[in-house]
């Protein structure tokens, strides 16, 4: 008797090569911030580039001092709600949120899906001299990303370890044929001790997804196994596992289908780092239909102003969790996230993210596009 092996949703049996590893005409003027021919090449062949010095105090400092109260905030919050007994506002950025979170467990995810983004981080994100970087990527027409994070690994947690996947192993599969760079960068000296990135080498070559798995530990995270990134993508783990230390004022750039983990963080502070992500804006940014993108430059029109108020209006956190959720009203104190990725792949392991998915919504209704 034959066997149909089991599909899911964001099973792919297409590849898009060309899409990751062809670089797009270059801009034939000098700008600030450009790569070189040789840095773009890398970027397209390999996958990655690490960018060792691109930002000045002057540009990410701030981003501390924002991030700063954002800590400051939350602990107000859980202070008022009798979750903590102590604002801990003799401790620094790189360990305060480490002690609220040994009084309570998951103040950190609280922080990370809050999604606040504060004008400091804005700045960054469309910084002149990075879009001149990022138009040798995409092209002249640049979208801001929905899916944008600010990352709050404490040490020694799970929930801010993320294992082996690909990016588009979280978007719905309109990604898999769109080129979405993301921009790494991380707020202090990021090192493998204290849980800097890997990534494997050429893995984005094929143009394909793998198939992952979900959900990692007791996190939201998809999983990509390293037999699936082998028998899929070719590659060899034995050679092609690249550590990616970043100074402060450094970036790592990837792709979306480059196979990339972050290290546990084993150090006694807080690595706190951002993830900004990019692309033409007249491709579909692979959300779900959840949430659009940010139109940040456009050649036809030069005197262009970003527009933030539509885009900081829609809270992906809160889409993504209503989308296939159970619609149970949710504590401002819970420290779960759910989202339609869950249900794009296996669920091989259960735990108290997923046991608030709806999973007897069809995943094909969450695409509200």
């Amino acid at each position: 008797m034959s066997t149909t092996a089991t599909r899911y949703p964001g099973d792919c049996d297409e590849a898009y090569p060309e899409v990751f590893t062809v670089p797009p005409p270059q801009p034939t003027e000098a700008k600030p911030g450009q790569l070189t021919k040789a840095q773009v090449d890398h970027f397209f062949d390999k996958g990655y580039l690490i960018v060792d010095k691109f930002f000045s105090k002057e540009e990410l400092d701030p981003c501390r001092k924002a991030i700063e109260k954002q800590v400051e905030d939350l602990a107000q919050k859980l202070y008022k709600g009798g979750k903590i007994k102590n604002l801990y506002q003799d401790k620094g950025l790189f360990e305060r949120l480490s002690f609220i979170e040994k009084e309570f467990p998951g103040a950190n995810v609280i922080l990370h899906k809050a999604g606040i983004l504060p004008p400091e981080f804005r700045a960054v994100w469309s910084n002149d001299r990075l879009l001149n970087l990022v138009e040798q990527l995409v092209g002249p027409n640049i979208a801001g990303h929905p899916v944008w994070n600010l990352r709050t690994k404490t040490p020694q947690n799970n929930a801010s370890t993320v294992p082996w996947h690909q990016d588009c192993g979280y978007l719905d599969n309109e990604s898999y044929k769109v080129l979405q760079p993301t921009a790494w960068i991380p707020l202090l000296d990021a090192t493998a001790q204290n849980g800097c990135m890997e990534v494997v080498t050429g893995g984005h070559r094929p143009g394909r997804i793998c198939r992952h798995t979900c959900c990692w530990a007791d996190t939201w995270y998809v999983e990509l196994p390293e037999e699936e990134m082998v028998k899929t993508l070719g590659v060899d783990l034995d050679k092609d596992i690249k550590l990616c230390p970043i100074p402060y004022g450094g970036m790592l750039l990837i792709n979306n289908m480059i196979p990339h983990r972050s290290l546990p963080n084993l150090s006694n502070v807080i690595r706190w780092s951002m993830d900004l992500r990019w692309q033409d804006s007249s491709k579909p940014v692979g959300f779900y239909g959840l949430k659009e993108g940010l139109l940040m430059r456009d050649p036809s029109k030069p005197n262009h102003k970003i527009d933030w108020s539509p885009f900081v209006a829609v809270d992906r956190s809160v889409t993504s969790k209503q989308a296939c959720n159970k619609g149970e009203k949710e504590d401002e104190f819970d420290t779960t996230i759910q989202g339609p990725h869950m249900m794009k792949w296996e669920m091989i392991h259960q735990n108290r993210h997923t046991a608030k998915v709806d999973k007897g919504k069809p995943f094909s209704n969450w695409h509200k596009a």
